[in-house]
């Protein structure tokens, strides 16, 4: 590791905010300031408005030396406190990033997001040695599809799950109070982590979700109407978990063949911003259920929508470590690292009664730079459930849920 330079240190967030983002920011900066600001080393402590986009354009945000009660109230507020953005440089871009950075004197840039995100940081740090720039390039975790490999989970998902699980417990009771079949759309383009999540929900043994459809499973239509009939003929009623990146025996999105083909920035099909999945697969519930010169089943679909990212319930393991990895990422960066990605790694075995324990670990950025982390074989049981293995996986994530009551 070479000495370290002395200039400004530029932070961004990048892609969808959570609920926790803000810790990871404000644990950078937390993290600057008893280190490399401390030390010297950095100069400044700068926050790109909108993430790369606002740092070419020149619109910084000073937290060199904001209260540290005020980090804290931006710490516990969800959502992306400077903003966000999906832009992923090309060499054009990259290169108005470097000349950002020389006008600024910048010599370290933290990056917070997922995949694409830290594919972004990964071009930005190999731009930067191909100019001969000495930029430290380091890239904390974010995001609630928990996708980013290298991690035993990301900051970000433990909160969203710990929503996607409350709102199945209370969707679940209204299901049975009013029996008829629901189907919940949950966020999730190729990892049905956050899906999977649903099934924390069931506190008895009839409380749904009863069926759990993820990604990483061929999502067959007629397979998937017997299931469902199967469940309302058992219960009178059935309540569904769905992702919606569920695809088709040859890996296409049921939800892009319904939705066209709008897609974002970094070229993916749009699947969150529409209820037409869940409109498309009630409609088909109810033409196949409904008996001949009867009436259709009761059927209806809610998409959760951008609610699971940013709900201010966070999870309070997911509240301490994702300040963890801000931290980390500072500390590393004043090793003289650079050019990686920080992760959580769990120490602890998971079981049913784990004593949960996690830590920040490191790799290298082109380990984790745009590949995608799937829900593995052992947290899928068949095709529209998950394991026991799997919740044990999930439950220290969430944190308590509520108890409930019924009356017989």
């Amino acid at each position: 590791m070479s000495e370290l330079p002395t200039g400004t240190a530029v932070i961004g967030q990048s892609g969808g905010p959570t609920a926790v983002i803000n810790q990871s920011l404000v644990g950078v900066a937390i993290g600057l300031r008893k280190g490399l600001h401390a030390s010297g080393h950095v100069t400044k402590i700068l926050g790109m408005r909108n993430g790369v986009r606002g740092l070419t354009e020149g619109r910084l945000t000073d937290m060199t030396d904001l209260p540290e009660a005020m980090l804290d109230r931006v710490a516990g507020t969800p959502s992306a406190a400077l903003g966000s953005t999906r832009d992923k440089p090309d060499a054009d871009y990259c290169q108005r990033i470097f000349e950002s950075c020389r006008k600024i004197d910048a010599r370290y840039f933290f990056y917070i997001g997922g995949n694409d995100s830290s594919d972004t940081c990964r071009i930005v740090s190999e731009a930067a040695k191909a100019a001969d720039y000495d930029l430290r390039c380091v890239h904390v975790p974010k995001t609630v599809d928990n996708d980013l490999v290298g991690n035993d989970h990301t900051p970000g998902y433990a909160s969203a799950a710990r929503f996607v699980a409350l709102a199945h417990m209370a969707d679940g009771m209204d299901n049975a109070a009013l029996p008829g079949i629901k189907i919940n759309i949950i966020m999730g383009r190729h990892a049905g982590f956050l899906t999977a999540a649903a099934a924390a929900a069931r506190h008895e043994e009839h409380a749904g979700p009863h069926l759990v459809y993820v990604p990483e499973v061929p999502f067959i239509t007629d397979r998937f109407v017997q299931d469902v009939a199967e469940v309302y003929d058992r219960l009178g009623r059935c309540h569904i978990a769905v992702s919606e990146g569920i695809q088709d025996k040859d890996g296409v999105a049921i939800g892009a063949l319904l939705m066209g083909e709008e897609k974002d920035a970094h070229g993916n099909v749009q699947l969150s911003g529409s209820g037409a999945l869940g409109d498309q697969l009630s409609g088909l519930l109810k033409a196949k259920l409904t008996p001949e010169g009867g009436k259709p089943p009761r059927v209806r679909a809610d998409t959760l929508g951008y609610l699971q990212r940013c709900y201010p319930d966070a999870s309070p393991v997911d509240a301490g470590e994702a300040r963890m990895v801000g931290v980390a990422a500072a500390e590393l960066a004043a090793q003289g690292h650079s050019g990686i990605s920080i992760t959580l790694e769990r120490t602890s075995q998971i079981g049913p009664n784990e004593a949960y324990q996690c830590r920040a670990g490191v790799q290298r950025l082109e380990h984790v730079a745009a590949k995608t982390r799937h829900l593995p074989p052992e947290y899928i049981d068949g095709h529209r459930n998950v394991s026991e293995a799997f919740l044990h996986y999930v439950r220290p994530l969430v944190g308590a849920l509520p108890p409930f009551e019924l009356l017989e």
